[in-house]
């Protein structure tokens, strides 16, 4: 998988699909024998029972039918391969792959039909080239957990989070937080209808999706420098990264001697021979940045194309967190070597980052000059984390509420696009730039689809990581705003993270959740405390803002400044909606 990922070649991804059938065999008749030779639901020792129980749930793998199970890898590899080959020609001429040139185009022009059309086309090389392998993709996984004793692919994935009131608990966390994201969502509106005209705008309250400087809209920090309010020095640093010749490899020391300074464990020798941290010449491969751990018990490595911004540095930190979580577990039992449940695992690389992103920090470690401590500053500050954690949320809960629809079968092929959007509209409050349609697959422009990654740990991770935060800050003895606080060189918190992730997953998550914040449940609290200031700051902002919020259905996209390709997918609609009034 390392090899296919790294070097996307047909030869490889045959080997991939290959040794991913031997290794479903192998857990198949681990399962096999743990099940025939004992009766381990009756024993008493349950940290003997978590290990079969761990043993005999083997998700793909207890597919009956082997040729279907090849067939399912094939698909799924076919379509990493289509994501992973997605490059775009603009009209100017130009063209470009998603990592660098796309993320670096959205995230730095502020030509409206530039964004749109870059906007259009990956999702045109993508996600539309997609749409069959996809809906045979869902019946054969499906097939697969029935085998396993599931009623669907959703109850697989949930069933991770060892919790009956999962869905409920996750959604009351969101509605929680609904109303901040609101005032953010209002806020970000009215500043961008200044930059590109209010009739760029529907008036049903959205945004249109391509504006957010992210490919899916799903993290805003890439508008800092039209929305940052006071003129203060700005807390995004990569000019600064750049003008001290940062490097990938300078960028991944740094998360490493982060770790090392609160007493945990440094990347050992093979992580930096064997990691990529660039994107190499010559050959394809699929830069979505990934950790990895080989169960060797010295076999780490991340797989990223960085890129030199402090967006990709943070992204650094999360993989770091990954490989760390992996170090301080790897002499438990191999059924063991997970996070406590899956959001655990991406919290993390994030809470460090909490810290890493403190302007008191990034002045420890050079980046920035001059920090003023005062309410300017602090909203600039906590601006630009609103950006990148409460922008996120929406997105974070509906991914996997689109994907449990489908694997549920509530939502059919034939509807695909149609629920995308709904749920778009509905919970971000962003809507299509252009006409869509049933020909359209936007899912799958998204990397975690193709690759079949779950996605509500993200949510999870982003409401958790904050308890760990403040639970962290409270051991390294930080006083002051939880905003303000920085975990670097506390031996204190770095003991308390590491006493829970050598659990990997051996205890249920809210023992480990109870270790290190003191309770056993998810809560949105210490969010809502860190952001405090923002929230006040934003309402007043927002006062004389009488459109906050927005309509849940879609609207159309807004007439007068359509491009060719806005004329394209209205024809599109106009004959899709002729062909359902005909036939």
């Amino acid at each position: 998988m390392w090899n296919f990922n790294t070097n996307i070649t047909e030869h490889n991804r045959q080997i991939m699909v290959n040794k991913s059938v031997e290794v479903a065999q192998i857990e198949k008749e681990w399962a096999r024998r743990a099940n025939a030779r004992f009766d381990w639901e009756k024993l008493k020792d349950s940290y003997i029972v978590r290990q079969f129980k761990k043993i005999t749930h083997i998700g793909i793998a207890a597919m009956k039918d082997e040729s279907k199970l090849q067939r399912l890898n094939h698909v799924m590899s076919e379509m990493e391969e289509i994501y992973s080959g997605g490059k775009v020609c603009l009209s100017t001429g130009d063209c470009h792959a998603l990592e660098p040139g796309l993320t670096r185009l959205l995230a730095t022009s502020r030509d409206y039909d530039l964004l749109q059309e870059v906007w259009v086309k990956w999702r045109e090389v993508t996600g539309k080239k997609m749409k069959n392998l996809y809906s045979e993709f869902v019946e054969l996984i499906n097939e697969a957990h029935r085998d396993g004793g599931y009623s669907d692919t959703a109850a697989a994935w949930k069933s991770k989070y060892e919790s009956e009131t999962f869905e409920q608990d996750i959604e009351d966390l969101f509605i929680q937080l609904g109303p901040l994201y609101k005032q953010l969502h209002a806020f970000v509106r009215r500043k961008l209808m200044s930059v590109y005209g209010k009739d760029k705008f529907p008036t049903s309250g959205h945004i249109p999706a391509h504006l957010f400087g992210n490919m899916w809209s799903q993290q805003w920090n890439s508008l800092l420098d039209l929305l940052q309010p006071y003129d203060k020095e700005s807390v995004d640093v990569t000019p600064a990264m750049k003008e001290q010749n940062y490097t990938a490899l300078k960028m991944f020391q740094v998360s490493d001697e982060f770790f090392q300074s609160l007493g945990m464990l440094k990347m050992p020798k093979a992580f930096w021979e064997h990691s990529m941290i660039e994107k190499p010449k010559g050959r394809q491969v699929q830069c979505h940045a990934s950790a990895w751990n080989f169960y060797n018990k010295k076999d780490f490595r991340v797989k990223q194309c960085t890129d030199v911004t402090m967006s990709d540095l943070i992204t650094v930190h999360h993989e770091m967190g990954h490989i760390e979580y992996y170090l301080m577990y790897k002499d438990k039992p191999i059924v063991f070597q997970n996070g406590a449940n899956p959001g655990f695992h991406e919290a993390v690389g994030d809470v460090l980052a909490l810290s890493v992103s403190t302007p008191k920090h990034l002045q420890k470690i050079n980046l920035l000059k001059n920090v003023v401590d005062d309410k300017e500053s602090d909203i600039n500050f906590m601006l630009s984390m609103a950006l990148d954690k409460i922008a996120f949320l929406p997105f974070g809960y509906l991914m996997d509420q689109w994907r449990w629809s489908v694997f549920s079968g509530e939502t059919p092929p034939s509807q695909y696009n149609e629920k995308w959007w709904q749920l778009r509209c509905k919970y971000q409050g962003i809507s299509p730039p252009v006409m869509r349609s049933e020909d359209d697959f936007d899912p799958g422009a998204k990397y975690h689809i193709p690759a079949n990654t779950p996605y509500i740990r993200y949510f999870v991770s982003f409401i958790i990581q904050f308890q760990f935060h403040k639970a962290l800050c409270k051991a390294a003895n930080q006083t002051g705003p939880l905003h303000t606080c920085d975990i670097y060189r506390s031996k204190e918190a770095g003991k308390l993270l590491s006493d829970v992730l050598k659990l990997g997953s051996s205890k249920p998550w809210e023992y480990a959740m109870e270790k290190i914040v003191g309770s056993r449940k998810m809560d949105a609290a210490p969010v809502m405390e860190y952001f405090k200031p923002l929230i006040d700051w934003l309402v007043e902002q927002n006062s004389q803002d009488e459109s906050i919020g927005w309509e849940d259905e879609c609207p159309m996209p807004p007439t007068g400044h359509s491009t060719q390709l806005s004329a394209r997918f209205c024809l599109i609609g106009i004959l899709t909606f002729l062909t359902m009034v005909i036939f």
